[in-house]
């Protein structure tokens, strides 16, 4: 195999290798870090690459796993294997900025509790990722350390705030990721890279250690470059849940006829042609191979947006105030944080109510509907749109102008505020070449059946093939 076949090997595939003894987790790291080193300074996927803790992690996960039969330690799929973090996940002796100026210098003492959890399971870390600024965007255009590229265009954005995970993923820069999402950004960049992500369920991941930006909306979770690879990648980091359903009861569900919930309200000339072409496509051969394709309405999806930023824009402005840094340091935020933390104040306390009210009223809607109808996931685009221009702050479509950002959150926020999975899949390219993703979103604690989902549609359409930037 060459190298670049090698940096594209799957998790499980790596760690056959390590176990049978034809590939070392040192070796491997080591020609990462050279990866990262030639090829990252055209992306800038990485804001800090802690090539010393990478090495020593995986000269531990070396010893551990080539010990004589009976010593060997083996902590699972994810032994040994290379894998980045969101910079906003606290790491001890790493450092954690945030994507922010404010932070610039910080270094942890204690890891997040996400971070602990992935060097038990003997993951190395090969680095912290760049990201929106503090999380509040969609772009990953950031002003204090540069804007992170798309590897299939790098004149284009990768989508937020985890651009950096999906990106340094999609060129092969790690095996694995973790993001955060709030109303989108794992799977916003997951579809724009074209990979994986998985939003899960509210509170599924632990958010301790986590520099937050809404905690009623926070979550965090997996992006990787295939659903097994995802899947290997939640094992380590979910909560476990009594009576949860496991991967393989999952598996023999989804061989069953599907039914997938079409929501209506998401249905108008706001998505570009390219991206319902390939979503309608990715339906039918989900329907070849059983599915049932089942509309549906929902009309308080209409009202996630606006009740997402009622509650996130007071939020995220209560953190910044108490940890001292907003307004006293107001001028070391980028602008288009710092507008959207001065917008924190202005939410009034009913409007903040109001909003936790349709939420509310938002979560007994969708679960009513998947339930009454028997609806296994909702099946969306991911986004409307493909990957715009670094810089685009309006897209034209279908003969008029929209809010670039809108247009991102649009399809994510509902699986947010409902507080339920949801993931990004790929389902082909747009004639630029461009990936385009589908999502599926379920209740809550289904993300076991999400992901056979989405290997299921994996096995039955086009890979997307790697960027040219990664070959």
């Amino acid at each position: 195999m060459n190298e670049t076949d090698l940096a594209f090997l799957s998790i499980a595939e790596v760690g056959a290798l390590f176990r049978k003894r034809k590939l070392s987790p040192v070796e491997l790291t080591r020609f990462l870090l050279a990866r990262i080193s030639k090829i990252d300074p055209e992306l800038n996927s990485y804001l800090t690459v802690s090539a010393d803790v990478a090495l020593a992690e995986a000269k531990r996960a070396e010893s551990e796993l080539s010990r004589r039969r009976g010593q060997r330690r083996d902590r699972g799929p994810l032994h040994g294997i290379p894998i980045s973090l969101k910079d906003n996940i606290l790491t001890a002796g790493v450092r954690t900025t945030a994507g922010a100026r404010v932070l610039a210098g910080f270094v942890p003492q204690q890891d997040a509790a996400i971070a602990a959890q992935l060097r038990r399971a003997g993951a190395v870390l090969l680095g912290k990722t760049n990201m929106h600024e503090f999380a509040y965007g969609v772009t990953s255009n950031n002003p204090h350390f540069g804007p992170v590229h798309n590897p299939w265009d790098p004149q284009r954005i990768p989508g937020g705030s985890s651009g950096g995970s999906a990106a340094a993923l999609a060129a092969a820069l790690c095996y694995g990721s973790i993001g955060t999402d709030t109303g989108g950004s794992i799977r916003i960049p997951a579809s724009l890279c074209g990979v994986v992500g998985l939003k899960p369920t509210l509170g599924r991941v632990s958010v301790a250690g986590t520099i937050p930006l809404s905690p009623k909306l926070d979550c965090a979770g997996p992006l990787g470059r295939s659903a097994e690879d995802v899947a290997l990648l939640a094992t380590a980091i979910f909560e476990r849940r009594k009576g949860e359903v496991p991967m393989r009861a999952a598996a023999e569900r989804s061989k069953r006829k599907l039914r997938l919930g079409i929501p209506r309200e998401f249905w108008s000339d706001e998505m570009c042609a390219e991206v319902r072409a390939a979503f309608l496509a990715a339906l039918q051969t989900l329907e070849r191979g059983g599915a049932r394709r089942v509309e549906v309405s929902i009309p308080l999806a209409r009202a996630a947006e606006e009740a997402g930023n009622q509650i996130a824009w007071p939020e995220a402005t209560l953190f910044h105030e108490q940890s001292g840094w907003f307004p006293a340091r107001a001028a070391e935020y980028g602008e288009d944080v710092r507008s959207r933390l001065e917008m924190g104040t202005r939410v009034s306390a009913t409007a903040y109510l109001k909003a936790l009210e349709t939420r509310q009223a938002f979560i007994e809607q969708l679960d009513s509907v998947l339930r009454e109808r028997d609806i296994d996931a909702l099946a969306l685009p991911t986004t409307p749109i493909a990957a715009p221009p670094i810089g685009e702050e309006t897209t034209p479509l279908n003969g008029k102008s929209y809010p670039t950002r809108a247009l991102l959150l649009r399809f994510n926020r509902p699986a947010n505020l409902a507080g339920v999975p949801a993931i990004s899949v790929p389902c082909g390219r747009t004639s630029k070449g461009l990936p385009i993703g589908l999502q599926l979103i379920g209740r809550a604690n289904a993300e076991a059946l999400l992901l056979e989902i989405a290997a299921r549609l994996e096995c039955s359409i086009p890979r997307l093939g790697r960027p040219s930037l990664a070959s």
